[in-house]
């Protein structure tokens, strides 16, 4: 346990400091989704002179919304990265070694947890900067954060299937867009009940983004929601556990043939 410990350890490091040679890789999963809520923001604030708008500051509202969009993020960079471990031969000379296979993953995964901790510091503080105050309290940062790192995790490894899939940098980020689409076709901008297009309304609540976003919203804005807590949980857990079957699946298949 201590080798693998270690293993890991270097490998999460490596993807840490890969990322941050990039800077790309790290400016954009940080700026990106808060210029998307500035825009969102200005544009929208409208909408909580609806009735039955759960807030009066649509910041808040809108503040869950750079959580799941980084997520989506750590998808690209994860199997960006990996997909060119496997095009420079970095996973052929790994299996020439001690190194265990499941440790290259869980070290890519660090590494992305990593910057997603980052990730959810940085959209805090912009929102406790702008005024936004969290119902849920100091515990509720904590939860926010734990929920940020499953997130993290559970897309990372959903990137890092794709590229020991494919082998291809390039078909891992063309995920990118089609995720994209699952957000605007969620509850990102107006709650599911306030939703008049029937079509729309439903489609927002058969897409699962919509709860991974309720339950941010729910400690920002209500407090203590259990069931959007359970919900949001339930639905990052199961896309963790089953990326990570995915991921360990492909990676077994992809050692065999090196």
């Amino acid at each position: 346990m201590s080798v693998f410990a270690d293993q890991v350890f270097l490998l999460a490091r490596r993807s840490v400091v890969r990322t941050i040679r990039q800077p790309a890789n790290v400016i954009g999963p940080l700026v990106f989704p808060m210029l998307l809520l500035a825009v969102n923001s200005g544009g929208l604030k409208a909408e909580t002179r609806l009735p039955g708008f759960p807030t009066n500051s649509f910041v808040a509202f809108a503040l869950a919304v750079p959580f799941i969009q980084g997520a989506l993020f750590a998808t690209m960079n994860a199997g960006t990265d990996l997909a060119r471990d496997i095009q420079t031969g970095f996973l052929n000379r790994l299996s020439l070694t001690p190194m265990r296979g499941i440790a290259l993953l869980a070290g890519q995964l660090g590494g992305v947890v990593t910057l997603g901790i980052v990730q959810a510091i940085v959209y805090l503080s912009v929102g406790l900067a702008v005024g936004v105050r969290l119902e849920s309290g100091v515990l509720g940062v904590l939860v926010l954060f734990a929920f940020a790192i499953l997130v993290s995790l559970g897309f990372g490894a959903l990137g890092a299937f794709a590229a020991l899939r494919t082998g291809s940098g390039e078909a891992v980020q063309s995920l990118f867009p089609a995720f994209f689409v699952f957000l605007f076709l969620s509850s990102m901008n107006i709650p599911r009940n306030l939703i008049a297009t029937t079509w729309f309304r439903d489609v927002a609540t058969a897409n699962p983004v919509s709860y991974l976003l309720e339950c941010v919203r729910s400690l920002i804005i209500t407090g203590w929601n259990g069931e959007a807590l359970v919900l949001g949980f339930g639905i990052a857990a199961a896309i963790a556990v089953s990326s990570l079957a995915l991921a360990s699946w492909a990676l077994r298949v992809r050692m065999a043939r090196t």
